[in-house]
């Protein structure tokens, strides 16, 4: 049985960091592309961070470039994401989720968030200003 499963929000001022992980266990960690996705109140589900099955390829939305870093821990089966210089728009659920298929861009994960076969129960971030 595949289990996802986030932890690592909270509630943080604007300005400050957070790092989410993601420990994922029931399916053979190395072999899947891993994403973290966001959603706001009342606003799509969006791809955060990505990262290509084999980590060589990552992804990074446009919003969080330069202050978001994804990380894949094959040892722990852990996806991490260090998030910096967090903004109040930061503000949502994040999502951890992954997807068998190889070959493919971490971009792709990013912008199909319904191609991700597993995903987490989310954990929630919310930056103050």
């Amino acid at each position: 049985q595949v289990q996802v499963v986030e932890s690592g929000g909270g509630l943080v001022q604007a300005g400050g960091s957070l790092r989410l992980s993601c420990s994922v266990s029931g399916l053979e960690f190395d072999d899947y592309a891993m994403g973290w996705f966001r959603q706001a109140p009342g606003k799509e589900r969006e791809g955060v961070s990505c990262v290509s099955w084999s980590g060589k390829d990552t992804y990074y939305a446009d919003s969080v470039k330069g202050r978001f870093t994804i990380s894949k821990d094959s040892a722990k089966n852990t996806l991490y994401l260090q998030m910096n210089s967090l903004k109040p728009e930061d503000t949502a659920m994040y999502y951890c989720a992954a997807d068998s298929k190889k070959y493919y861009s971490a971009g792709y994960f990013c912008s199909e968030p319904r191609s991700m076969i597993y995903w987490g129960q989310g954990t929630r971030v919310t930056i103050s200003s």
